[in-house]
């Protein structure tokens, strides 16, 4: 069953001047203000496209990484998954940095690679996010 989720924004002003707000609509969770100082500067309590692109990126690889090994007959006690999105100006997204660390107990280090390679290339938010040119992974199995 498909499934469509919707956030809306509203913009005033120009690019470097203006504000704008940025609603979770489908869940109704929260409004969030965004801004370009937000964007290329410091964040000053206010969010980013691509602060939501890491929050969507952290949390699909998390889903893909447990199911992925739920499949082959793991039992994932945890997993802490990092985004880092860079922006840079006048270029766009140049790049995506997954940390993810994971309790799987009885995982060989070699199978837990691999399944954080698959999650990584299967993930979803992953595969829309296809023509960012770098996106590494850095993977720590835990005991």
């Amino acid at each position: 069953m498909a499934t469509t989720r919707t956030a809306n924004t509203h913009w005033e002003g120009n690019l470097l001047e203006g504000k704008g707000q940025v609603a979770l609509s489908s869940s109704n969770i929260g409004t969030y203000d965004v801004s370009w100082p937000a964007r290329a500067e410091q964040p000053g309590g206010k969010t980013s496209p691509e602060e939501l692109i890491a929050a969507a990126h952290s949390s699909c690889y998390s889903m893909a990484f447990s199911h992925g090994l739920a499949g082959k007959g793991y039992t994932v006690e945890t997993v802490d998954t990092q985004a880092d999105v860079t922006f840079q100006p006048g270029e766009g997204i140049t790049g995506i940095v997954l940390t993810v660390k994971a309790k799987v107990p009885g995982l060989s280090e070699a199978d837990f690679q691999a399944a954080a390679e698959d999650a990584k290339k299967n993930c979803p938010v992953s595969q829309a996010l296809a023509g960012v040119k770098n996106i590494t992974l850095d993977a720590a199995l835990l005991a």
